[in-house]
């Protein structure tokens, strides 16, 4: 049986780079299993250089629940006294993000729940400057990744999106080939060491499903998965 931990990712700020390259720094448009996985390691009390096998193998999924828009920010730095360059940052604003961690280890999900509700470190979104609001966490579910993500109510906050035409739905990324948009992402840890980084790629699909607000909880969610396998 799977357990899943279900994570409310929002604050006024995010920023989930894996493509980023010296002065250009990028922001996928949701949560990468690198940042996610940084954060579990962080509030579990980590090192750079510890063994985070057993974070890589939990199941990952995101779902949007509210897009938020795209920002950039200039910075100027200094290489010497006579040399300055442009650098562009890229982050997520008035973003809303359901992720989740699954394994069919109870006692390792639950582990991880107390540890982001006590972190041993500070938690970021994707970056230093961006601080998640709470709640963070959102309780473990007896269900798997999929189910989970599908029964759990729209945790957006902008009457912008609540009340919208076209966010009827929302988009749902799960990791390997299923329906919908599939794509290879690099964002796959095997360290965090700051001298021996490695990533490794994997597939993710992308599928729209039904938003199920909190005052109207009637929905179907088996009707859904055989478009997800």
């Amino acid at each position: 049986m799977a357990y899943t931990l279900l994570l409310r990712l929002a604050g006024p700020m995010q920023s989930w780079g894996s493509d980023s390259h010296f002065e250009i720094r990028k922001t996928d448009q949701y949560p990468t299993k690198s940042g996610v996985i940084g954060m579990l390691a962080a509030a579990l009390g980590r090192s750079r250089d510890a063994d985070i096998s057993d974070l890589k193998k939990l199941d990952f999924g995101v779902r949007v629940d509210q897009p938020g828009e795209t920002i950039t920010d200039f910075h100027t730095a200094r290489k010497d006294s006579k040399t300055s360059y442009i650098t562009r940052r890229s982050y997520l604003s008035d973003a809303v993000f359901v992720v989740g961690i699954s394994s069919d280890d109870r006692s390792l999900i639950e582990k991880i729940e107390y540890a982001l509700n006590h972190p041993a470190y500070p938690l970021f979104l994707g970056r230093r400057s961006c601080p998640p609001v709470q709640p963070l966490t959102l309780g473990v579910k007896d269900d798997g990744l999929k189910v989970a993500l599908l029964k759990e109510p729209w945790h957006g906050s902008s009457d912008i999106y609540k009340n919208s035409v076209g966010q009827e739905q929302l988009k749902l990324v799960l990791e390997g080939r299923g329906a919908g948009v599939i794509r290879r992402v690099n964002d796959s840890p095997s360290s965090f060491d700051f001298h021996d980084r490695q990533y490794e790629s994997r597939l993710i699909s992308e599928i729209m499903v039904p938003k199920v607000n909190t005052e109207n909880t009637d929905h179907d969610v088996m009707s859904f998965l055989e478009d997800l396998e």
